[in-house]
C-alpha cells in the first residue's frame, strides 16, 4: 500500500528527530503549585537529569524561590540536556550549560540602559488612565502621586484637561522598559490644583527630597490624603446615617477604597491606638506634633510593627483598608483632631519643611535650570549633560 505524501513527510521528520544528533527544544512555564523539579520532569527530563540540573542551578539560584509563571527552556541533544534557560524577569535569568561531562550554571548578564525621558500626560478621568493612554506603565502615575502627595489630592483636585509633564529615569533592556527610576522633575497644571513644579535634589547627607524652583521644600508636615488614589464619598459635617437612620455628625472624611488598599500615615507620629473599636472596626490612631491626632477606621489589617508606642514615618503603610465595624461597604474613614477637637481634614493648611540650605542654593539653582529646560522642551527623550546622559549598566 502506497503512503500519502503527508504521511511520508511526517515519517521523514520523525526519523530525523530520532536520528543521532537530533535536537529538541522545549519551552515551558512553572505552573501553579508546581515545584521546579516537577516542572522539569513534566517537560521531558528524566529524574536523574532533572536532579543534576537542579544541583547545578542551585549554585547560583535558590530554587525554593521559583514561582508560578517563571519561564524555562530545555535544549536536549540526543536525549541529553544541553542547555537550561531559567527566567524570572527581563533582568533575572540563569543558564545551566553542558561543559563536557559536567553541567555548569551562571546568571546571565543583562545590559540595562538608563535613559532620562520627558513624558507628558493629559488627564481625562484619572492620572492612572492618562499614563495608560500615553503608552506608559501605570507605575509612573503612582510615582507622580508620591511626588505631589503634599499638594495634590489626586481625586479631589484633579480635573479633565489637567496636564502633567515630568523628567523620569527609564531603565531599558533590549528595547523594553524594565522599570522607572527617579522622577527628577515634574510639572502639574490644573484647574483646581493650580500650577505645581517640583525638582528632586539630593542633600549632602544623602537624603533626597523634592523642592520648588526657588528652593522651598515641597514636603509638608501632613499629606493631603491617607490614600494615593481614592474617591471621597462622605465629607466632614452632619449627614444622615443609612445604618443608624438618624442625622449624625460625621467627624471625618470617608474614602471609597477596595479591601486591601494600602493606607499610609499622613505625617510622622506615634501610634496611640491599634485594635477593634466597635463601630469603627479595626482602627489605628497616631499622635503628631502640635496637638494633632489622626485616626484611620474600618481597616482589614494593621501594618507590620504598628502597635501602641511605635513611631511611624510619613508615607509608611500603617494598615490596609477594609470593611470592619459598622459600615455600608468597604471604605476608609479618616479623622483629624486638633487640640482634642475634630476638624475638617480637607481644608487644613500645614507648614512646609525646611528649604534648601542657603549655602547649597547656588548649586541647586544651577541644577534646576537644566531640569527646567528639559521640562519645557518638546516631548521627546531628554538627553544631554544637564540631564545626565544614558548609561549602560551590566546587571549580573
Amino acid at each position: 500500500m502506497r503512503a500519502s505524501a503527508p504521511a511520508v513527510l511526517l515519517l521523514a521528520l520523525l526519523t530525523a528527530f530520532a536520528s543521532p544528533g537530533a535536537t529538541r527544544i522545549v519551552n515551558r512555564r512553572v505552573e501553579r503549585n508546581q515545584v521546579l523539579a516537577r516542572a522539569l520532569r513534566d517537560a521531558g527530563l528524566d529524574g536523574a537529569q532533572a536532579d543534576r540540573a537542579l544541583l547545578a542551578l542551585e549554585t547560583v539560584f535558590d530554587v525554593r524561590k521559583s514561582r508560578d509563571g517563571d519561564q524555562f527552556r530545555l535544549v536536549l541533544r540526543d536525549g541529553e540536556l544541553d542547555l537550561l534557560d531559567y527566567r524570572q524577569s527581563a533582568v533575572d535569568e540563569w543558564q545551566v550549560r553542558r561543559d563536557g561531562s559536567r553541567l555548569v550554571a551562571a546568571k546571565r548578564e543583562v545590559e540595562v540602559e538608563r535613559q532620562v525621558a520627558r513624558v507628558e500626560l493629559e488627564i481625562g478621568s484619572s492620572l492612572y488612565e492618562a499614563a495608560l493612554a500615553a503608552g506608559e506603565d501605570p507605575a509612573l502615575a503612582l510615582a507622580l502621586g508620591d511626588v505631589f502627595a503634599w499638594d495634590i489630592d489626586f481625586y479631589v483636585d484633579v480635573r479633565r484637561g489637567d496636564r502633567v509633564a515630568c523628567l523620569v529615569e527609564k531603565l531599558v533592556s533590549r528595547g523594553r522598559l524594565l522599570r522607572y527610576g527617579e522622577v527628577l522633575a515634574a510639572d502639574y497644571r490644573g484647574e483646581a490644583a493650580g500650577h505645581r513644579r517640583v525638582f528632586r535634589y539630593q542633600l549632602p547627607g544623602g537624603e533626597a527630597s523634592y523642592f520648588q524652583e526657588d528652593g522651598t521644600s515641597s514636603r509638608k508636615a501632613f499629606l493631603k490624603s491617607p490614600l494615593k488614589y481614592a474617591q471621597v464619598t462622605s465629607r466632614f459635617g452632619s449627614r444622615f446615617h443609612p445604618v443608624l437612620q438618624y442625622l449624625a455628625a460625621h467627624q471625618g472624611v470617608d474614602y471609597a477604597a477596595a479591601v486591601g488598599t494600602p493606607v499610609w500615615a499622613v505625617a510622622d507620629g506615634v501610634v496611640t491606638v491599634t485594635g477593634d473599636t466597635g463601630a469603627g472596626g479595626n482602627t489605628v490612631c497616631l499622635r503628631h506634633r502640635n496637638g494633632l491626632e489622626t485616626c484611620y477606621l474600618h481597616l482589614s489589617s494593621f501594618g507590620a510593627g504598628v502597635r501602641p508606642g511605635a513611631r511611624v514615618l510619613q508615607k509608611q503603610v500603617i494598615g490596609l483598608s477594609g470593611n470592619t465595624g459598622r459600615t455600608t461597604g468597604p471604605h476608609l474613614h479618616y479623622a483629624l483632631k486638633r487640640g482634642g477637637s475634630y476638624v475638617n481634614p480637607l481644608n487644613q493648611k500645614f507648614p512646609r519643611a525646611e528649604p534648601v540650605p542657603s549655602r547649597l542654593l547656588p548649586e541647586f539653582l544651577s541644577q534646576v535650570a537644566g531640569l527646567a529646560a528639559g521640562l519645557d522642551a518638546a516631548p521627546v527623550a531628554a538627553r544631554g549633560p544637564a540631564l545626565a546622559p544614558p548609561a549602560v549598566l551590566a546587571v549580573p
